[in-house]
C-alpha cells in the first residue's frame, strides 16, 4: 500500500471557507477510484504567521493506482484549489510505502 500524504498550510482568513471545500475536494479524489480511503487530520503545531496546517492521507492499494491518479486526475484538482485560494495557501506532498503494520497483540486472561 501506498499513502500519498498532502500538507497544507492554510491562511486564516480563508480558513472556515477552505474546511468546508476541502471536505468536498477530497470526496473528489476518492470518486477517481485511485484510493481506498483518505484521512483528514489537523497537524498539532503552532505557526508562527498564523496558518493552520493540515494532512490529508489518501491510502492506494498500489503504485499503478497512484501514478494513474497523478497521470490522469492530480493536474485539474491542484488546479481548481490553485485558482480558488491562490497565495493563501500552501501545500506539499509525500509518497510513503506502507513497508508493515502493527497492531496490539490481543491479551487474554
Amino acid at each position: 500500500m501506498y499513502i500519498y500524504n498532502v500538507t497544507i498550510s492554510v491562511d486564516d482568513s480563508i480558513h472556515e471557507e477552505w474546511l468546508s471545500w476541502i471536505h468536498n475536494h477530497i470526496e473528489d479524489v476518492l470518486a477517481t477510484g485511485q484510493f481506498i480511503s483518505a484521512k483528514l487530520t489537523h497537524v498539532l503545531v503552532e505557526e508562527e504567521m498564523g496558518e493552520i496546517t493540515y494532512s490529508i492521507q489518501y491510502t492506494a492499494k498500489s503504485r499503478e493506482d497512484l501514478d494513474k491518479y497523478y497521470e490522469v486526475y492530480a493536474p485539474e484538482l491542484r488546479n481548481d484549489s490553485f485558482h480558488k485560494f491562490r497565495d493563501k495557501m500552501l501545500s506539499f506532498r509525500t509518497e510513503l510505502k506502507v513497508v508493515k503494520e502493527f497492531f496490539p497483540k490481543s491479551t487474554h486472561h
